[in-house]
């Protein structure tokens, strides 16, 4: 259907048009000049030594596990309440996923004294996903990582530019993965990028994204180098030129589009506090965040049903979803037994709302109203 207000809006215009066109003419379109400038671009405006742009998220999470050592037999202690990309790149490395609860209901971030208590002989990494743009408690999951001698992970494919304590997310733990799927802060489509500070695991991200090999064609092509080695058994996880050029002009863009966004968030903070059948996560935090995502979590008091209500805001044109169903109840997980009662409640009762730049005051009431007055009506 055609929804009055969608969840998300594509942040496109002929900037990206013509820097597709431009790539297409100039004769390069798979990874080169583009993609170098845009891992340049990216790293810059992190603050971090390192970017490897990738064709997804995903594959930037299964280099992760990689890089931090992660292999067959070990346990990496992550979230249930994220994409599922997340946990299977656990799987991918033979690893086992070990699922952590989250903090509560007004905060949807791994937890670090379940982190903690998960802690074996086996555990060789923490992966984090910083819900929404808002930061995980790094500092206490660094302080773990540390004591325990793991590496972290972050998977910051909701966060670009996010802050934590004046540190840009994804530039903390060991590598930061990032995505730039159609529907994120910043979109190429499909694609992803991982940063990190360690040279040698810089170079060694290079490798694994392009079969292993010491060179790669765009280098041959400028005559940097006639040959090449195959030194490790790599993968094909390169992004190309055409969606470097978008990206760039994406990052262009992306500042004032977050600033947009923390606007959006004031103004719904304030419309929601009327509603006590709401909780809002992350209401207090006051750190600088992409706001990807506005997620809500009805009150154990409210007696409406989460489907029910989202079906409702439908009718009334507002386009909702759900982020996420726990990774911990999905069939190929199903033999993992491990109780997460936050996860659990949240995952029944979080409905998401429409977040994007562009939404006005008026529709950001509209919202809210259109909600009270259903939640009213389950009384």
């Amino acid at each position: 259907m055609d929804y009055k207000i969608p969840l998300f809006d594509l942040n496109f215009d002929e900037q990206e048009v013509e820097a597709a066109v431009e790539t297409i003419r100039s004769g390069w379109i798979s990874t080169g000049p583009k993609t170098n400038e845009f891992e340049k671009v990216f790293a810059e405006m992190l603050g971090a030594k390192h970017a490897v742009a990738l064709a997804n998220c995903t594959v930037a999470l299964h280099l992760g596990m990689i890089l931090c050592g992660v292999e067959e037999g070990d346990e990496v202690i992550c979230p249930s309440l994220t994409f599922v990309a997340t946990v299977n790149a656990v799987k991918y490395v033979r690893a086992t996923p070990v699922f952590a609860d989250v903090k509560g209901y007004g905060d949807l971030t791994i937890d670090p004294k379940d982190i903690e208590k998960k802690i074996t002989h086996k555990t060789k990494a923490i992966a984090v996903m910083h819900f929404g743009g808002h930061a995980c408690d790094m500092d206490a999951i660094m302080e773990i990582a540390n004591k325990h001698n793991l590496k972290v992970i972050e998977d910051a494919c909701h966060g670009p530019l996010s802050e934590y304590k004046g540190k840009k997310l994804g530039t903390i733990g060991s590598v930061g993965c990032f995505s730039f799927f159609s529907n994120k802060n910043i979109s190429t489509g499909e694609g992803g990028m991982i940063v990190m500070n360690d040279e040698a695991l810089f170079d060694r991200a290079k490798l694994l994204r392009s079969h292993g090999m010491t060179s790669m064609s765009y280098e041959r092509a400028k005559g940097h180098s006639t040959a090449y080695d195959v030194v490790e058994l790599g993968y094909n996880y390169r992004m190309e030129d055409i969606r470097s050029a978008i990206g760039l002009v994406q990052l262009k863009k992306l500042q004032g589009d977050l600033e947009k966004r923390v606007t959006v968030r004031s103004w719904y903070l304030e419309e929601l506090a009327a509603i006590p059948e709401v909780i809002v996560p992350f209401a207090d935090r006051t750190e600088f965040s992409s706001n990807y995502i506005f997620p809500i979590v009805l009150t154990p008091e409210c007696k409406a049903v989460r489907d029910e209500v989202r079906d409702q805001l439908h009718a009334q044109g507002i386009q909702t979803s759900i982020h996420y169903p726990p990774a911990h109840k999905f069939s190929i997980y199903a033999d993992n037994k491990v109780p997460l009662p936050v996860t659990e409640y949240v995952a029944e009762r979080l409905i998401t709302l429409p977040m994007y730049s562009s939404l006005t005051r008026e529709n950001i009431a509209y919202i809210a109203s259109t909600l009270k007055s259903i939640l009213a009506d389950c009384k």
